[in-house]
């Protein structure tokens, strides 16, 4: 029986009536839901002005502590921070590295620096009891929590080794864990004894997010799980820091140039760090894609479509998206393994000759 057929036979069954009117409200108010999310994109990714940092105590003497500040988006934080005004301890593994990003921003911006040596990936008491004492008198107002590890190619859980599972969880999730416990009690302990002289001034917590987060991803499962815990943790931790005035924050981004995601050139949906900091620093507070997650941001303008895409339609924890994933990881993992072999080969002929 076709539709026409069955509304002129049953039209007039006061409960087909009732259900009629129910699917349409429903599509209504679905249309509706969804007509609000795409607008709310819009704005926040197009149209509404960048963040104004005063309110963080950017030229106003305060502190912003960036991990993994020696290379790519860690660094450009650093950079960008500095350039709105604040001061910046600068936390990574290589000292030297360290020194010469010192020096750089305090010629160019001329805010103060502190530099502290930590390798995330030991989980070392001495590394957490050095960056206390460095923010110990300071009135810290920012951290961005950027320290972070990925696989070295996509790999199969059964066959990650025990090494890099440690790593990556000690890395993206203990260490950032850890490093928040130090830090935060100053931004907070900050806003209190800063109330009274700047009346509004916050405090900012951001986390690195990932894609790989936000859908589950096979061949990367490790790292996928790492950055998930990041989401609710993060998530979590807004609500509990919201009535102290810290705003906290997960930004998740795709893809970025940099030595972690080994992709050199850029594109319009592979920001370099500089533009990829720009959108998140720029859109504090405003979801971007993430119009479904709480405390969450994807705030590069291909990023977030690509997002408010997925979730619009298969949804992020899909099979179809699972199996997607699976097949790319798959193919890219062949193609690592492949140069792998044609760079070993090459090695053991320059040997030969």
């Amino acid at each position: 029986m076709s539709f026409t057929q069955f509304f002129n036979e049953y039209s007039d069954n006061t409960l087909v009536q009732v259900g009629l009117i129910f699917a349409l409200l429903i599509g209504v108010f679905n249309l509706t839901i969804f007509t609000l999310k795409l607008g709310s994109l819009i704005y926040d990714i197009f149209i509404a002005r960048p963040v104004d940092f005063t309110k963080y105590g950017a030229g106003n003497g305060k502190w912003a502590v960036v991990t993994g500040a020696s290379d790519g988006i860690g660094k450009e934080y650093a950079l960008q921070l500095a350039k709105k005004g604040l001061s910046i301890v600068l936390v990574s593994r290589t000292q030297s590295k360290l020194e010469l990003i010192a020096k750089e921003i305090e010629t160019a911006y001329k805010v103060n620096t502190k530099i502290v040596a930590f390798d995330a990936s030991t989980d070392e008491e001495e590394n957490y009891l050095a960056l206390e004492k460095a923010v110990f008198d300071l009135p810290v107002t920012v951290l961005i929590n950027n320290v972070g590890q990925s696989h070295s190619i996509p790999v199969p859980f059964l066959e990650t080794t025990k090494k890099e599972l440690r790593d990556i969880v000690t890395i993206n999730n203990l260490a950032t864990l850890k490093i928040t416990q130090v830090v935060a009690p100053a931004i907070v302990a900050t806003i209190e004894r800063s109330q009274a002289l700047q009346k509004g001034l916050r405090g900012l917590i951001l986390t690195m997010g990932s894609f790989g987060g936000l859908l589950p991803t096979p061949y990367l499962a490790t790292y996928s799980g790492s950055k998930a815990f990041l989401q609710s943790w993060s998530a979590a931790l807004a609500g509990e820091l919201a009535p102290e005035g810290v705003d906290v924050e997960l930004v998740i981004s795709y893809l970025v140039t940099s030595a972690m995601s080994k992709i050199k050139r850029s594109s319009a949906t592979i920001p370099n760090p500089k533009q990829f900091v720009k959108s998140a620093l720029s859109s504090v507070g405003r979801r971007g894609g993430a119009q479904d997650r709480y405390a969450t941001s994807t705030p590069y303008w291909t990023h977030a479509l690509m997002e408010f895409g997925i979730e619009s339609t298969v949804g992020v924890y899909s099979k179809l998206a699972n199996k997607l994933n699976l097949q790319m990881h798959q193919s890219i993992r062949a193609r690592a393994l492949k140069k792998a072999a044609r760079l070993a080969a090459a090695e053991g002929g320059d040997k030969r000759d």
